[in-house]
């Protein structure tokens, strides 16, 4: 019986006006996918993702909700699965180009997962030029955060092109469990939380230091000045605009190394040069803007990665020198943030809003503190891979907005590139190309200065 954690279920209660999806968009060499004609090659995909798919078990679970008193929601083997639901082909229209492969992306983000079915899909996209093809992937944010994403899509390729694919194993789902065997699971679980919460009782000094540490960061955050108004703080409508920017990887590194800084702490100053390039377009005032944003922190250890599942992330929230010229000045700033953010503690956070009190003090804070950008840097394979024997060229993470969140900067490393993607709420941020600008231009420069 696998119960959602915490985390994940954290994932679950926006989902009804927010879709939480996390994906990624990637381009493949389709030389050995399409026929001749430009036909592609569908069933011979499906057979290839097939005869993976007992790697990534969740690919063939279905979410479910039981009645009240059974527990909390948890996964269970679908007595249906059909692959030809899941691995999907259409045609990008028109020119073929990265503006209308963005728009397609777009258009398929918009359809909710069926949750009658496992809950992710893989739509490869035909129509680009010389022979290419897209791939859009993604899965419900409630069986991978960031890393396990990356782990479950990395199961499906290969580091070589002529790697064979066998037949699929053999695969029966296992009947849901009973009205009474939940019932009883949920009894079990009542009674641990009951048991550690007197073991904790029993051991106050340690309790009290736990606690302490996990809610070390709010008296901070809640004497933090208020966030300024910048036009952003507006409720996520259901449109999104897309659009990429690549950097070579060794460049960035030598950028983030000149500096003692690191990958992420390169994309917040190109987060942060993208704002003020997109503020100062709407001839806003930016000198000394500081704006906070989202910094996701993973928990797990760096050898339990490669099998990751589930959700287990902290968050920072990390000012960005918004109004500060120069881009070396701009990194130095954010380097210097985002060191002392990692020395405090940031526990686990669908354990901490459990607690009511958590979740009015984080209300309370949000009410004056409103955070409207989130970004998440993650680490793709060094090497070139494959998929059904086609080349992965590029990977775009994809990243969810929620609530009042109108912008997010995601960046992946994956063979020699760092890949960004930005994603905009479409009525909050028409003008996303302002943006785009400023953070191209911020890249160009710290590389002028390091070299």
């Amino acid at each position: 019986m696998e119960r959602l954690s915490a985390q994940d279920r954290l994932m679950l209660w926006p989902d009804e006006f927010w879709p939480q999806d996390i994906g990624a968009l990637a381009v493949l060499d389709g030389s050995g996918l399409l026929e001749p004609d430009g036909r592609f090659r569908i069933d011979a995909v499906r057979r290839a993702v097939g005869a993976r798919l007992h790697l990534v078990p969740r690919f063939r679970q279905l979410l479910h909700v039981p009645r009240p008193w059974l527990g909390g929601p948890l996964w269970v083997d679908a007595p249906r699965f059909d692959i030809a639901d899941h691995v999907l082909v259409t045609q990008v229209p028109a020119t073929g180009d990265e503006a209308a492969l963005l728009r397609v992306t777009e258009q398929l983000r918009r359809r909710r997962l069926d949750r009658s079915r496992p809950l992710w899909e893989m739509w490869f996209l035909t129509g680009l030029p010389g022979r290419r093809v897209g791939l859009f992937v993604r899965m419900h944010h409630a069986i991978a955060d960031g890393i396990a994403g990356i782990a479950s899509i990395a199961a499906f390729l290969d580091a070589a092109p002529g790697s064979s694919v066998g037949p699929a194993p053999s695969w029966m789902p296992v009947p849901p469990p009973s009205g009474r065997a939940l019932f009883a699971d949920a009894l079990r679980e009542r009674a641990g939380r009951l048991a550690h919460a007197l073991a904790a009782l029993r051991r106050p000094v340690g309790t009290i230091r736990r606690m302490r540490a996990a809610w070390s960061q709010l008296p901070r955050l809640l004497a933090a000045p208020p966030t300024p108004h910048t036009g952003l703080d507006r409720v996520t409508g259901p449109d999104r605009t897309f659009a990429v920017l690549r950097a070579e990887l060794d460049g960035a590194r030598r950028i983030a190394h000149e500096h003692g800084a690191t990958i992420n702490d390169v994309l917040l100053a190109v987060t942060a040069a993208g704002l003020c390039g997109l503020l100062r377009d709407r001839a806003a005032r930016v000198e000394n803007l500081m704006l906070p944003v989202y910094v996701p922190v993973t928990l797990r250890r760096a050898d339990d990665r490669e099998h990751a599942r589930g959700n287990l992330i902290g968050q920072m929230v990390v000012p960005l020198p918004v109004g500060v010229s120069g881009p070396g000045r701009r990194l130095e700033l954010i380097t210097a943030a985002t060191t002392a953010e990692k020395t405090r503690s940031h526990p686990d956070l669908g354990k901490m809003l459990r607690s009511r009190l958590a979740r009015r003090a984080l209300r309370r804070f949000l009410d004056s503190h409103p955070v409207n950008v989130t970004t998440a840097d993650l680490p793709g394979p060094p090497v070139p891979m494959y998929l059904a024997g086609a080349r992965v060229l590029e990977v775009f993470p994809i990243l969810p907005l929620v609530a009042d969140v109108t912008l997010g900067v995601g960046a992946l490393s994956y063979a020699g590139q760092l890949a960004i993607t930005v994603v905009a709420d479409r009525d909050t941020i028409p003008d996303l190309d302002a943006f785009v600008t400023g953070a191209g231009e911020e890249l160009r420069a710290l590389t002028a200065v390091t070299v």
